[in-house]
């Protein structure tokens, strides 16, 4: 039977005891009833894969020891998705789950002309992250960024230094199939989705000024964050 699998944020590498956050250690031990003793799998996000050994299997403040650590190599490829954010919080929840169980490396969400909500609540969003990454049993938590205007991300250095940027927009005009554009010469990639009503005309120029591809994603048109995840799935998985 698989360990049970935990995240911590508070690993320094060592292998001594490690101190359990509250949330966690009331999983472990009021609603798993998981004992001193037992063992277990936990990361801390960054690739480390860590079997432990509860030494104190308190409610509060669990703590385990370190019996062997594996280092999980990161994607060769990165993968960022920067999206507007959305009028219906839930439906950016969603897609920060799914784009998290399917690997994506960084989110950035986007302020767009037509965004209808600002409003980014990190430490929430952050945890649902987090307890997608422990479901899909991964060790790479993606980087959440923070709220960024629409107009300023292509003065960020790490965009202008992506080496394939692209661009889903539902405007009329030729654009490339992005499953055709998938390969293994780009080692970073990323790819821009707009609001509820789409980029504006001058937002989709600013981005072809800058190299972005403009991109379909299929036949039909797809709410934001339903783009976001069959996206994800083409970039990490195709």
């Amino acid at each position: 039977m698989a360990l049970p699998f935990f995240y911590t944020g508070d690993y320094d590498g060592s292998s001594d005891g490690i101190v359990l956050g509250e949330d966690t250690s009331r999983h472990m031990v009021q609603v798993l009833r998981m004992k001193r003793g037992e063992k277990l799998n936990l990361t801390d996000g960054k690739g480390n894969l860590l079997t432990c050994v509860i030494n104190e299997d308190h409610k509060k403040h669990c703590t385990v020891s370190v019996e062997s650590k594996i280092q999980n190599p990161k994607s060769k490829k990165n993968v960022a998705i920067g999206i507007s954010l959305l009028k219906n919080a839930n439906r950016f929840e969603w897609f920060l789950e799914k784009a998290t169980e399917l690997g994506v490396d960084e989110i950035i969400p986007l302020v767009c002309e037509r965004t209808e909500k600002e409003k980014f609540r990190h430490d929430r969003l952050l945890t649902i992250l987090v307890s997608a990454m422990i479901q899909s049993q991964q060790c790479w938590l993606p980087v959440l960024h923070e709220p960024i205007a629409y107009e300023l991300l292509f003065r960020q250095e790490e965009v202008v230094n992506i080496s394939q940027k692209l661009i889903a927009h539902c405007a009329e005009e030729e654009k490339a199939n992005l499953a055709d554009l998938v390969n293994e010469t780009h080692l970073s990639q990323i790819l821009l989705i707009g609001p509820e009503g789409d980029f504006t005309r001058e937002e989709i120029e600013l981005a072809l000024r800058h190299h972005f591809i403009p991109v379909a994603l299929g036949q039909t048109r797809l709410r934001a964050e339903t783009a976001g995840v069959v996206a994800a799935v083409i970039l990490k998985i195709c």
